[in-house]
């Protein structure tokens, strides 16, 4: 009976977490809103730097989740920049978890506000989230029926005139790797052999117009390209074979010991720039990651196995720069909770900001 409790007690080690981080959620829109309505007036890059520091302030109490408390190891490989820049990451996906990967790299060069995602057309519709991500210079994409190339240049363009720091987060496989969607692969490789590619094995076919559409509308804009390859320990069976990546739930519940990741700083003269060549370029790059998940994952050398090749560095996240915003957005909530009026207020937040959120992005994002 014990044992079956304190079982059930470490799978619910997710609960603490996720009130935190979507209880402090109308907190931070109503702070951020307070800004955005004081800002109107003022020149936009002002906004910008502000919104920016908010921005930093919640991902930081997200990472204290997902680094301090789960006690996930970070082993980074390849080249490690330490310096802010304006950049474009272009990385794999396989799982929720790694948009939290770009937040623990930004957070070491000191540029975590600095994010913005190229996210799918459908995470628009999440309460607060969807609609605040668009606010912050995230860009939704559907490649179904077709990809607006127009709105998303005009995007990057406002942030650049307002002279936004950039670290633009792109996937461009579209959508998650996993063992077990084998039509996805299947699919993936088939439309790669039909192009004449090289068919991928623990990646999928990368798309290019995203990638494209943002590298070339900041070229001039741009100090680099980050090519960041993910890798989740222990996720292979007593076989060998590559399991799904963890969940956000999974991820929090201790799931996965180490996350492994490498880097690789590209100069933007060493990338075309016709449509055309990028894509032979970008799914070079993929190759390049097929080869390195081949290593981590089937190498028959067993020391050789669970971790990329080159020098490698535990890069721990100290408290001071997590604990902080945790203590501050609480301690903001709790203070408006402890109120009649505070909490008809949070409640309204969360009912009426979900509500206009989501005619918003139905008609601009």
């Amino acid at each position: 009976m014990l044992l079956s409790v304190l079982l059930h007690t470490y799978s619910m080690r997710y609960v603490l977490p996720a009130a935190v981080m979507l209880g402090t959620a109308p907190t931070y829109i109503l702070a951020w809103g307070a800004w955005r309505l004081f800002s109107a007036l003022l020149p936009a890059r002002f906004y910008h730097q502000v919104d920016d520091r908010l921005y930093t302030i919640y991902q930081s109490m997200v990472l204290f989740f997902f680094e301090n408390y789960t006690g996930v190891q970070i082993i980074l490989y390849g080249d490690l920049p330490k310096n802010k820049e304006n950049v474009v990451c272009i990385a794999n996906h396989q799982s929720t978890v790694d948009w939290i990967i770009a937040n623990m790299l930004a957070i070491r060069q000191n540029a975590l506000g600095h994010i913005r995602y190229v996210l799918k057309d459908g995470l628009k519709w999440l309460p607060l989230y969807g609609w605040y991500f668009s606010q912050h210079g995230g860009m939704y994409v559907n490649r179904r029926p077709i990809f607006n190339e127009k709105k998303m240049r005009n995007k990057l363009y406002i942030q650049m005139k307002a002279k936004t720091p950039m670290y633009l987060v792109i996937f461009p496989e579209g959508t998650r790797y996993s063992p077990e969607l084998r039509k996805v692969i299947a699919d993936s490789q088939a439309y790669a052999e039909k192009e004449g590619l090289t068919v991928l094995k623990h990646v999928l076919t990368p798309r290019v117009k995203a990638t494209h559409v943002a590298v070339d509308s900041m070229k001039s804009y741009l100090d680099a390209v980050y090519d960041i390859t993910i890798a989740y320990e222990g996720t292979t069976d007593h076989k060998g074979q590559r399991k799904s990546a963890p969940t956000m739930t999974e991820f929090l519940c201790k799931e996965c010991p180490r996350i492994h990741i490498h880097i690789e700083r590209i100069e933007l003269k060493d990338i075309p720039g016709e449509q055309m060549f990028m894509r032979r370029w970008l799914h070079d790059r993929f190759e390049v990651k097929d080869k390195l998940l081949i290593e981590f994952y089937d190498a028959k050398d067993s020391k050789r196995r669970n971790r990329f090749p080159g020098k490698s560095v535990h890069a721990k996240l100290s408290l001071q720069k997590t604990l902080p915003s945790v203590l501050f957005l609480s301690g903001l909530t709790a203070s408006m909770l402890l109120t009649e009026s505070g909490r008809k207020l949070y409640i309204k937040t969360w009912i009426y900001g979900s509500l206009l959120g989501c005619l918003w992005v139905s008609i601009k994002a």
